[in-house]
């Protein structure tokens, strides 16, 4: 796996860059603002951008717009997002250009769970999807009752959910407490009340899942 990082930090870029070379990793670069992160990109053409949020000059949203631009150029870039906050309107802008996967939103305070974030980077890199567990939490208490997802039931919230978070169905299956065949059938009713054909690819698991974002 080829990585680029882009923190301003110095101390947590570096910090990411040994951890992932101590796991075996490629981090071809590792830059402290939005244009180095482009041209870098270009330049190493990475299987995974790890973007800081905000970065210089102003400190609000640089790092997420040069994702965007750079996922743009190049639609099977995977873009790991980090924040020290839960900004809902970020994730939605990241997730706004396809329904391409590759694409994960987790909290700086993650990165310090090694494990956790080492995994959310491989499903990254593999096209799909790892959002912070309170990113989703938040995103669910903001839904609207006009929402595509109001016809869901509480349980196929709750599978939607760990979709998102990026677990498979064996998965989901350990934290709900039910059988894969279970969670098949929810994730079929899923597709079916979102208006998406009723198989279990994964095409269909990221459509969902951005279905559930952007609503």
């Amino acid at each position: 796996m080829r990585i680029v990082i882009a923190e301003d930090d110095a101390l947590l870029r570096e910090g990411l860059a040994l951890l992932l070379r101590a796991e075996g990793l490629d981090v071809a670069a590792a830059v402290d603002n939005p244009e180095d992160l482009l041209a870098a990109i270009e330049t190493e053409r990475p299987d995974v951008a790890v973007v800081d949020v905000r970065m210089p000059p102003t400190f609000r949203d640089e790092g997420l717009r040069a994702a965007v631009d750079a996922r743009r150029r190049h639609p099977g870039l995977g873009v790991l997002v980090l924040s020290a906050h839960v900004e809902e309107s970020y994730a939605s802008e990241l997730l706004a250009g396809g329904t391409t996967g590759g694409i994960g939103y987790l909290l700086k305070e993650r990165v310090g769970r090694v494990a956790d974030f080492l995994d959310a980077l491989r499903r990254v890199a593999a096209g799909g999807t790892a959002l912070d567990p309170e990113v989703v939490a938040q995103l669910i208490v903001r839904r609207r009752a006009d929402d595509p997802l109001y016809g869901l039931t509480p349980r196929e919230r709750e599978v939607l959910a760990l979709m998102a978070e990026g677990h498979s169905n064996t998965t989901i299956g350990r934290h709900l407490v039910v059988t894969d065949g279970a969670v098949h059938k929810h994730i079929g009713n899923i597709f079916a009340k979102l208006g998406l054909a009723a198989d279990d690819t994964a095409d269909r698991r990221v459509a969902a899942v951005l279905t559930y974002l952007r609503s």
